[in-house]
């Protein structure tokens, strides 16, 4: 496993709270956590915008994705809006966590929850070229089900 260095910058909200990390050996996410004054009540079918107090500096060919917490999503039926989540390389504001609710109660997010996990990933960039045909495939146009399923 590939290991680098990334700068972390917190904001004053985030004072007192430990620096996200992974959870375990084999982690693949760091847990990012709540960086909120005060608890956030989601009720079912809102969204919110939750800080975590961090500003990070990847180098150019990374981008961090932010994704959902399984066990918010199978337990309380909370997953990010946008997922995943892009943060660019060049990007130096906060990271926050666009919530939604999907359950049927209401649920609270408190300072230091666990919220979402960030994922780094390579970026390969593309170079577009117009061309009049494209080589033909055995699939073709075939999408949204095509399969029978």
């Amino acid at each position: 496993m590939k290991e680098i260095q990334v700068q972390v910058k917190t904001l004053p909200h985030f004072e007192g709270l430990p620096l996200p990390q992974y959870q375990t050996e084999g982690a693949s996410g760091i847990d990012l956590l709540a960086a909120c004054q005060e608890a956030i009540t989601i009720h079912p079918g809102d969204r919110v915008l939750v800080p975590t107090g961090i500003i990070i500096a990847l180098p150019k060919n990374l981008e961090a994705q932010i994704r959902p917490r399984s066990g918010l999503a199978i337990k309380y039926g909370i997953t990010l809006l946008n997922t995943p989540g892009t943060i660019d390389s060049d990007y130096r504001g906060e990271i926050q966590v666009i919530l939604i609710n999907h359950a049927k109660e209401t649920f609270t997010v408190t300072r230091g929850m666990r919220i979402a996990q960030m994922v780094l990933a390579e970026v390969v960039k593309a170079k577009l070229e117009a061309v009049d045909n494209l080589d033909g495939t055995h699939r073709g146009a075939g999408g949204f089900g095509h399969t029978g399923h």
